[in-house]
């Protein structure tokens, strides 16, 4: 009978971390996004208004990947408020080839804030300016924590600057993440204030009305928005994309319903029959990345299957290295 790994958040975390290797997967599934014939549906995605709460279901199959995962994710926001975490759920991992179930990871939503924080690395290592050596954080939960852990493996930062709603989380932010990171670390007084300073910037919120707005803007900057992953959602003002020198986007179709471009194409202040390049395509060489030191470009990251068939791949391989898990006949 088939065996199946089953492997747990504890297990998944010894086995990967957000590391350098993390990363490189990501930036593969990417490039193999723009350069093969993957099939990767549309994401599976529904609101619970009652409970400020949201499913996904995605998934992707990758030639030249033997496995792919079915993800599913909810999110409820209000869940802090009874002690309880805003995410979790699990991922199972099939034979591309027969389909038969191979893995089972009880990851809680573990891997899905490691493949998004490695989306973010890979957005600024593509995208922002190379010299850039200050951060701008909005928001202070877990992604806002992993974010910044990212940036500092693909860009030598000095200084990072945090904003949140919340100023009590945003000084216990800065002063946990400041131990952890050896880096010096801000509360900004205002979104102003942080753009004032960022030259990265990445928002991690789900908020569903505008954050930032093109007026906020400075030559140099890159802004990677990785909040907006529903239709409800929206951290950018729709005037920052046209204002930008350049915009690319994980995956079009997705930000077209998803992402910021949404709410640009909504208030009319994008074509509707714009093309943007994507993230991959940059990877490959297909598309020009940043034009220049002082352009202003922006990454709209609403999360792709791909990321989460190559991240439960890479869990599956370290876990079979360290013979991890608990194996289950079925």
């Amino acid at each position: 009978m088939p065996e199946i790994s089953i492997l747990t958040e504890t297990e998944l975390r010894q086995i990967l971390p957000l590391d350098t290797a993390a990363v490189d997967c990501i930036e593969t599934a990417f490039r193999l996004l723009a350069t093969t014939d993957v099939v990767m549906p549309p994401i599976l995605s529904f609101h619970i208004p009652d409970h400020n709460g949201e499913i996904d279901v995605k998934t992707a199959y990758v030639p030249g990947i033997e496995s792919f995962a079915v993800k599913m994710s909810p999110g409820f926001f209000d869940n802090p408020k009874l002690g309880l975490p805003s995410l979790n759920g699990l991922m199972v991992l099939f034979s591309a080839r027969t389909g038969i179930v191979e893995g089972v990871l009880l990851d809680n939503g573990y891997l899905t804030d490691v493949r998004t924080a490695a989306a973010g690395a890979v957005a600024a290592k593509w995208l922002s300016r190379e010299d850039a050596r200050t951060a701008g954080i909005v928001g202070t939960g877990t992604q806002a924590r992993l974010q910044l852990k990212a940036l500092s493996l693909v860009r030598d930062l000095k200084k990072a600057v945090v904003w949140s709603r919340d100023e009590a989380k945003a000084k216990q932010y800065a002063r946990e993440l400041s131990d952890e990171l050896t880096l010096e670390i801000e509360v900004a007084s205002s979104l102003d204030a942080l753009m004032a300073e960022a030259d990265i910037i990445v928002t991690t919120t789900p908020s569903q009305s505008p954050l930032i707005s093109a007026r906020q803007l400075r030559p140099g900057q890159h802004i990677t928005a990785m909040g907006s992953d529903a239709d409800y959602k929206c951290e950018l003002a729709a005037d920052v994309i046209p204002a930008s020198d350049l915009y690319v986007c994980d995956n079009l179709a997705q930000c077209r319903k998803q992402g910021e471009l949404r709410s640009a194409l909504a208030a009319e202040q994008v074509k509707s029959a714009a093309i943007f390049p994507e993230l991959g395509s940059v990877i490959a060489g297909q598309h020009r990345g940043r034009p220049a030191d002082d352009s202003i470009t922006i990454c709209d990251l609403t999360g792709t299957g791909v990321q989460d068939t190559a991240i439960a791949t890479l869990a599956r391989e370290r876990a079979r290295a360290a013979r991890a898990g608990t194996i289950f006949s079925s």
